[in-house]
């Protein structure tokens, strides 16, 4: 099955954490979304769409590939990194009109500096953490089976 996991990681690199985590031992293909503004998906079996939570949303790169480049009925999964309560509903909403096959989400704890949070040391220390990134691969080997 050939993948490729479509990404944005900035401040602490939680994101890609889990990106690695994920393609190693596997053949994935890592788009960064930062870098790369346009993709084509057309050649993959299985999409993965992955961020940050920021502002309760994924990041606007991500989105972007994600509404211009995902061709319609791609079988898709969704990873972010939070500093509490996170959700794939932005990115679930990005793709809807291209009627992906939703194959799964998974989201954890990503440490976090931003705003306020600066002052007090940030909140998650850690995360991902050895746990996180276990339970990230396990994910993805669910999708795979």
């Amino acid at each position: 099955m050939k993948t490729a996991i479509v990404y944005h990681s900035s401040h602490h690199g939680n994101t890609k954490k889990l990106v690695d985590a994920i393609a190693q031992g596997h053949n994935v293909d890592l788009i960064d979304a930062s870098a790369q503004k346009q993709a084509n998906l057309g050649q993959y079996d299985l999409i993965g769409f992955a961020s940050g939570i920021y502002g309760g949303s994924f990041h606007p790169d991500v989105l972007n590939l994600a509404k211009n480049d995902l061709p319609q009925g791609k079988r898709v999964f969704f990873l972010y990194t939070s500093a509490g309560l996170g959700s794939a509903k932005s990115i679930a909403a990005a793709v809807k009109e291209k009627s992906p096959v939703i194959a799964g989400e998974f989201g954890c704890r990503g440490f976090n500096t931003f705003g306020p949070f600066k002052l007090v040391g940030g909140t998650s220390k850690g995360h991902p953490d050895k746990t996180d990134l276990e339970n990230a691969r396990r994910f993805f080997a669910g999708l795979c089976e």
